[in-house]
């Protein structure tokens, strides 16, 4: 399976189910954290290699999924970075199409938008390199932040509160992280490399005889090493 073929609505739900299976940690990533948490990543202004950003998608890194088989290893890995590569090339090849994985609620009749996964997870990328991140803090477009931040960080201010009090008003907030990602797409572009070339670049940088990024302990060459099963 190429790692540039985005994920059937089947392979969605496989990997969205696996994530919330037993078989991962209680504090694994939902899917749409998985997708706020993989844009920072694309879009942010350093590469970070795979073998630091997977094990966060299990959660705090105490403990890794249980798969069945190496097999089933390399395969939900598999699908997790053609995940990425999805995001990272749609923001590439075409941006105006690139939409945050956002869920929705219904309240008193209204369809809402939920985006305090997603932001979440977003934050959680940031904080692989927030340092990084200052430049975009000291510029003109540093108000576009402000949303990610509102609903993503793991402490606001208490008289930020208000502003995500209720639903209805963490659903504004919500379309602004979806009028404003581009921009910041935008800004770090030009100060970085492709987002697409560095992806297809990371799994040749871990050497066979490593231990496998993906957390089974196992030599990369004997698990997600291997030439990739198509399911």
């Amino acid at each position: 399976m190429q790692l540039d073929q985005p994920l059937s609505d089947k392979e969605f739900k496989e990997l969205d189910q696996f994530l919330l299976s037993d078989h991962c940690p209680d504090d694994a990533m939902t899917m749409d954290a998985l997708h706020g948490y993989l844009t920072a990543i694309a879009v942010g202004p350093e590469t970070i290699l795979m073998a630091e950003w997977l094990p966060k998608v299990w959660g705090d890194g105490k403990e890794m999924p249980k798969f069945k088989n190496d097999q089933e290893c390399k395969h939900i890995v598999n699908l997790i970075v053609r995940f990425m590569n999805e995001i990272a090339i749609t923001l590439e090849v075409a941006p105006k199409e690139f939409e945050p994985l956002f869920c929705e609620t219904e309240i008193e009749g209204k369809t809402l938008i939920d985006a305090e996964a997603w932001a979440w997870g977003f934050y959680e990328g940031m904080h692989l390199r927030m340092d990084a991140w200052e430049p975009i803090y000291l510029s003109n477009i540093a108000p576009m932040m402000r949303p990610i931040y509102l609903l993503g960080a793991d402490e606001i201010e208490e008289e930020e509160m208000a502003l995500v009090e209720d639903p209805v008003k963490c659903h504004k907030l919500a379309i602004e992280i979806e009028a404003n990602i581009l921009e910041i797409y935008r800004f770090w572009l030009p100060l970085r490399k492709s987002a697409m070339a560095t992806i297809k670049r990371e799994t040749p940088k871990l050497g066979r005889n490593e231990d496998c990024s993906c957390g089974s302990g196992k030599k990369f060459k004997k698990c997600c090493g291997t030439e990739p099963t198509v399911h």
